[in-house]
């Protein structure tokens, strides 16, 4: 299974022009003619209008919080529409937590004694010449958490080709706390299992998904998304 990106080309037209300048002169067979005197050359064009820059810009919903010991990651997303260069920086960074410039990536596994709140954390993107910030977000590093979810699935009997599935090798797990993005995963190698207790999990709202694996590791798609709340104990 296989997964295509577009790739975006960007053509850049160089635009130049040039003056022609000339002067006329002549002169008549009389003494008392007049002769007219070298022509005034044309006014210079005025150069073409300078090419505005467009800021670029970012978004993203960052986790509100991280358990003791677990993998924090949030990456924005940014585009520019001029196709330049970005690069990220960040203000107020957490200790524990390492950033990427190129990419604003933020990352880390806070430990016991990081526990807390981070707040007024802001990513910024820039173009070199403009630059746009998500708005100020924290996080709170908690302790591990107690509570559970227990997920159940059917175990799937066909490829998408619609072919018996004779050699199915596994599961993976994968959840977080924002529909669609799932920061954390559980490999379950035993395709005979069709339920598994997700435990560790802190007060707040999960998203879960799976996805089956044959023996050759090719995995499916996703299946539909199921969400639970997870109160406090």
């Amino acid at each position: 299974m296989s997964a295509y990106k577009p790739i975006r080309f960007v053509v850049a037209l160089l635009a130049t022009a040039g003056l022609m300048t000339g002067c006329l002169s002549g002169g008549g067979s009389d003494d008392n003619a007049l002769v007219p005197g070298p022509s005034t050359p044309p006014p210079p064009s005025p150069p073409p209008p300078p090419v505005g820059n467009s800021a670029p810009s970012i978004s993203g919903n960052p986790l509100p919080r991280v358990s003791v010991g677990s993998s924090y990651q949030f990456a924005p997303g940014a585009s520019d529409p001029d196709g330049d260069t970005l690069t990220f920086s960040i203000e107020n960074r957490p200790a524990w937590a390492d950033f990427d410039t190129s990419n604003g990536r933020l990352t880390g596994s806070p430990l016991l004694s990081d526990m807390g709140m981070y707040d007024n954390i802001v990513i910024t993107v820039s173009d070199g010449s403009a630059s746009a910030s998500l708005d100020s977000f924290s996080v709170e590093v908690v302790s591990q958490g107690t509570s559970s979810v227990t997920l159940n699935w059917t175990a799937p009997t066909q490829n998408e080709d619609g072919s018996t599935l004779t050699d199915l090798a596994g599961y993976t797990v994968y959840y977080g706390t924002e529909s669609g993005n799932y920061t954390e995963q559980i490999r379950i190698q035993n395709p005979s299992i069709t339920t598994y207790v997700v435990e560790g999990l802190t007060p707040n709202t999960y998203y879960f998904a799976a996805t089956s694996r044959n023996a050759q590791g090719v995995e499916s798609r996703f299946s539909d998304e199921a969400v639970r709340q997870v109160a406090v104990n």
